[in-house]
């Protein structure tokens, strides 16, 4: 893909890519916002995107360390304030009057949760479609199972904390970077094709892109679950949640109520990538959520 333009947040360049008709004063559209997840960029919401354009401004842009953009180095570079930074970076530069329709996937949606529970952006998100509960809400979630320790609280938690063992792994030094240059790099469009039975292409930044996002999960992920704060936000927020979805299960999903009361759902009978599998119905549940609330 070919950036449209380079935003700069600090000092770093943010790629930002657009699909659809710019909104003018004479022709209004909704402005949607996607936030890639990892170890994935921009280039993962094309298929989407495309379907969303005809009837809204779609941008999406390459998270810092990710595709085009600039990678800063150290893992507090990557911290959330950082990340809304850069967001808000992308939200000035493409709708500065008028706020967007934010869509975050894994990473990009916690994030996404991040910045609308710090109320950094307060007056600039519309709403809210997030792939992934908050990590508060995670955090909250694996202490909520050690308190209450019944048969299936506690199959629950093991369950989830083996399936995000590798999420440990990655706050080791030195061992993940080895691990996507010396071969994940290489075969990890092999690893997502056998997961969402589709085929996917390789991405030239893929090794550099697993590298550099390593940061995101060593710069917030343990604080956050250890010591998860509680907050809320108003703004209206649409769950994504993919049936099949193996590291973020529905069960996880439980209770987002309480974080954000004015929430509704779309269940999309897909695995986590189901971006790349089911645009199409993806698609169709972001556009119907986002147009009932240009509606109201």
């Amino acid at each position: 893909m070919t950036a449209t333009q380079l935003v700069t947040s600090g000092d770093v360049r943010i790629a930002v890519y657009a699909w659809g008709k710019r909104p003018t004063k004479q022709r209004p559209r909704p402005t949607l916002v996607l936030v890639h997840g990892y170890p994935d960029s921009a280039e993962i919401w094309s298929d989407t995107a495309e379907v969303l354009a005809e009837r809204f401004y779609v941008v999406a842009y390459d998270v810092r360390g990710a595709g085009l953009s600039t990678a800063p180095r150290g893992a507090k570079a990557y911290a959330f304030e950082h990340l809304t930074s850069d967001l808000r970076a992308v939200i000035d530069a493409v709708s500065p009057h008028q706020p967007v329709h934010l869509i975050g996937y894994d990473w990009g949606a916690l994030q996404g949760w991040d910045a609308l529970l710090s109320n950094e952006l307060d007056g600039r998100i519309a709403s809210f479609s997030a792939g992934a509960p908050s990590l508060d809400h995670v955090g909250h979630w694996f202490h909520e199972r050690l308190r209450k320790p019944t048969p299936r609280h506690l199959k629950e938690f093991f369950g989830r904390a083996l399936g995000s063992s590798y999420m440990a792994m990655f706050q080791i030094p030195f061992i993940p970077e080895l691990t996507w240059k010396f071969g994940l790099g290489r075969t990890w469009s092999r690893v997502v094709s056998a997961l969402e039975g589709i085929p996917v292409a390789a991405r030239p930044s893929q090794t550099a892109d697993g590298v550099n996002g390593l940061g995101l999960y060593r710069a917030n992920l343990v604080q956050a679950l250890l010591r998860p704060q509680s907050r809320t936000t108003d703004v209206p927020v649409q769950l994504i949640v993919m049936q099949n979805d193996p590291f973020v299960p529905t069960s996880l999903f439980e209770g987002m109520e309480t974080t954000a009361p004015n929430l509704s759902r779309v269940e999309i009978a897909a695995g986590h990538w189901g971006l790349l599998s089911q645009p199409q119905a993806l698609a169709e549940g972001i556009s119907n959520f986002v147009l009932s609330i240009e509606a109201a």
